[in-house]
């Protein structure tokens, strides 16, 4: 019905399509908070985003609806709540179809006649070898070949418009290790004040800020790209991240540091140096292309267009963590415009709770525990890795904007806490939230899930230590080495 319509159109309008239409260009970044120029961030360089806000619009409050990438992707790909769809489960071994009434984004645009890519940024390479194909993770089984046109804009017929994704790696682990470091930069660092100001944390931090302004190169390349091809300004180019940073209490927790992402736009329509200040969640993005495609938008998208002629009024927007892989866990979240709760359905667990790529990947984890078994934690730290977490937190993002400091004891009484609550209560009620369902019989269980991931760990530290189970002060003295520090010997 779609294509049909377009066919219609096309054959009646007495100009290519292009020329009424906005082409639309999504760049997602990989693990990334809004660490730019734009964003205030100090320590990077990031010209061309910082071009891209100055051209068009900076968010200073988006979020996304999951602290993984999976479970994100799969949010905004459809314009709704991961834990709505039942796709809220990160990394699943076993996708499946997607089921009825859920459509992606690419084939409802395909099916409407616009050409469909998705590539990964042009020039990438990730361990000395070239990445070829542009990054999905959905947790929903789906054929490329029948979601996208392929991976080249370019190749679309003359006047069609097109729809392209271009996926950058970066800021994703491993960082590239530097091979010198800027003393400078290394000093002016600001870590939140949850981190140990150790120079191990200050050289990963500086790894993940080049990281970050490798993805502001790859930026570059593809807005020439489009110039090149002069359609720029007759596009929507979105750039944004699909989760928050990957540090240890970024990537997976619903913290703002896990969450907040840059959200930067520029094209027709939107008028240079803009800032907007309200809620946006990425389910937005759907939809939003949706309207300005004058496509409908199905009901069943939870996302509210925010490029029309009335921004959606909203209070707050939801997020939520499930089982990442081998760490099961269930986490909601109400982001306010000045509050953020947060509810720990199993307070038993820790947030360094066990995740067999944070602890291959991350070198803070191993030291945040070295570190607070010898007592080198200030109490504002070691309480960040108790063996447990308070069921309900609740944090004053006008004071605390880094959503640091738990006020949820002292605010019991507080109305708008409770109000949020309910909100709470309210949205898992009339989503239909999934998360407290088990995973699907065509999962493997979750305890050969964790024995797989627990192989997939050991067999990364014998490459690198030559044992499976080192402990932390080895793996925090490898970590060292690798970042051209000389070992200190942190004592418990």
């Amino acid at each position: 019905m779609f294509r049909l319509l377009f066919v219609i159109f096309f054959c009646l309008a007495a100009t290519p399509w292009a020329a009424a239409v906005p082409n639309f260009v999504w760049i997602v970044a990989d693990d990334m908070s809004p660490d730019t120029g734009a964003y205030g961030a100090p320590g990077v360089t990031t010209p061309n985003l910082d071009w891209l806000a100055l051209q068009g619009r900076r968010y200073n409050r988006a979020y996304a609806t999951a602290p993984v990438c999976s479970a994100s992707r799969s949010a905004f790909i459809l314009g709704c709540y991961q834990t709505t769809t039942g796709l809220h489960a990160h990394d699943v071994e076993n996708p499946q179809p997607l089921q009825a009434p859920y459509i992606p984004l690419p084939t409802l645009l395909r099916e409407a006649g616009w050409f469909v890519t998705n590539a990964v940024a042009p020039g990438t390479v990730r361990s000395g070898k070239l990445i070829k194909k542009g990054k999905t993770h959905y947790n929903f089984a789906h054929d490329p070949a029948v979601l996208f046109n392929g991976d080249d804009w370019r190749k679309r017929k003359p006047g069609q418009p097109f729809f392209a994704q271009f996926q950058i790696a970066e800021p994703h682990r491993p960082f590239p290790i530097p091979e010198a470091y800027d003393e400078a930069k290394l000093r002016d660092i600001k870590l939140p004040e949850n981190y140990p100001d150790h120079p191990l944390m200050r050289r990963d931090w500086y790894a993940y800020q080049r990281s970050v302004e490798m993805v502001d190169k790859r930026v570059g390349v593809i807005l020439d790209q489009l110039r090149e091809g002069g359609v720029l300004d007759n596009t929507i180019v979105i750039f944004f991240a699909d989760h928050g940073r990957p540090m240890p209490w970024g990537k997976q927790w619903l913290s703002v540091e896990g969450l907040q992402v840059p959200l930067i736009m520029r094209g027709p329509g939107l008028a240079a140096g803009g800032v907007e200040d309200r809620l946006v969640s990425l389910i937005d993005l759907a939809p939003s292309v949706l309207e300005l495609a004058g496509l409908p938008i199905p009901n069943w998208m939870e996302g509210k267009p925010i490029l029309g002629a009335e921004f959606p009024v909203r209070s707050e927007v939801f997020a939520a963590r499930d089982r990442c892989g081998d760490a099961q866990d269930r986490i909601r979240a109400v982001i306010g415009m000045d509050h953020l709760l947060v509810k720990n359905f199993d307070p038993s667990l820790s947030r360094l709770n066990w995740s067999g790529y944070k602890e291959a990947s991350y070198p803070g984890m191993p030291l945040l525990r070295l570190l607070g078994a010898a007592g080198q934690l200030n109490a504002f730290q070691a309480q960040w890795i108790a063996p447990t977490r308070p069921e309900l937190e609740y944090y004053d993002l006008k004071a605390d904007p880094a959503g640091l400091h738990n006020v949820a004891a002292s605010s019991a009484n507080d109305p708008l806490m409770k109000r949020m609550q309910d909100a709470m209560d309210q949205w898992i009620k009339a989503t239909g939230d999934r998360g407290a369902l088990p995973d699907p019989p065509t999962e493997p269980t979750l305890e050969e899930i964790q024995r797989a991931k627990r192989g997939d760990y050991e067999r990364t530290w014998k490459k690198r230590l030559k044992k499976g189970e080192p402990t932390d002060a080895e793996r925090v003295a490898w970590w060292e080495e690798s970042y051209g520090l000389p070992p200190k010997v942190i004592v418990p």
